[in-house]
């Protein structure tokens, strides 16, 4: 996808999970197509600190900003000094997310089961109702969550996560209807397995949890030869925060190479 530099021009765009894997791509793309990225972290403060330094020598604008999704006080904290820093969100990614182990229910711990809950639908949560207020002033607002085709799938183990992009999925579409009188688009893009550490980690949970390093060594398995990378799933959230997607709200779009079968969950 060629991207114009100008298309997101003046945006001032939220990543959660935004130093690593898809969240990086999609800090980059958004920063390419000229908007300014606040990348959010949990722990990694290296990997954040790549990735605005990779934004920066492209010419873009971006920092970097430490906190747990999951915590609302750190959360609000982190809204206002991106506010004070670039300016009021106007673009909101909520990417953050964590992988269950691919235990059974029956297996599952519940103290598990609450922090892949936490972290995908709850911080998301939090992550939408503070940045609503100042995203209702704005010209125009966006808000993609990064969920995933296993919401839908529902694979054997692997539930506390299929249930947390299942709720994180229930927000977005409540809150399309919500905000939509207030000009916000509200969309999911679920990707299928895509090539990051975590991506190494549920192909193993999927793959009755077989040692594997490289995803790559699947791409005979998957559509157009190759397991989906994190810059395919950043094309697709550029265009929906962009005016060709200006009709676009309340949408979920699946980036699986249109595989369509639980293997490339």
């Amino acid at each position: 996808m060629t991207v114009d530099p100008k298309r997101l021009s003046g945006r001032i765009a939220l990543v959660t999970g935004g130093g690593r894997g898809i969240g990086r791509a999609i800090s980059e793309q958004l920063a390419a197509a000229g908007a300014a990225i606040a990348v959010n972290y949990r722990r990694d403060a290296g990997a954040a600190a790549e990735t605005v330094e990779a934004i920066e020598s492209s010419g873009g604008v971006a920092r970097a900003y430490p906190a747990s999704v999951d915590d609302a006080e750190a959360m609000a904290v982190m809204v206002d000094s991106v506010a004070e820093d670039l300016g009021a969100v106007d673009l909101l990614v909520c990417n953050a997310g964590i992988a269950s182990r691919g235990n059974s229910v029956a297996d599952t711990d519940p103290d598990e089961l609450i922090r892949v809950l936490h972290t995908h639908a709850v911080g998301a949560h939090h992550a939408c109702r503070l940045v609503l207020p100042g995203m209702r002033r704005a010209d125009r607002g966006d808000i993609v969550m990064i969920s995933s085709v296993a919401a839908h799938r529902h694979g054997a183990n692997g539930a506390p996560y299929s249930m947390a992009k299942a709720a994180m999925e229930s927000l977005a579409f409540t809150l399309a209807n919500e905000e939509l009188v207030n000009g916000i688009h509200v969309n999911v893009v679920a990707p299928g397995l895509v090539e990051t550490d975590m991506g190494v980690r549920l192909a193993r949970a999927i793959y009755a949890k077989r040692e594997m390093e490289d995803l790559r060594e699947l791409d005979a398995d998957f559509p157009f030869g190759r397991v989906c990378q994190p810059s395919d799933v950043a094309d697709v959230v550029t265009y929906l925060c962009s005016d060709g997607a200006g009709y676009l709200t309340g949408q979920r779009i699946v980036v699986d190479g249109g595989a369509g079968s639980a293997r490339s969950r």
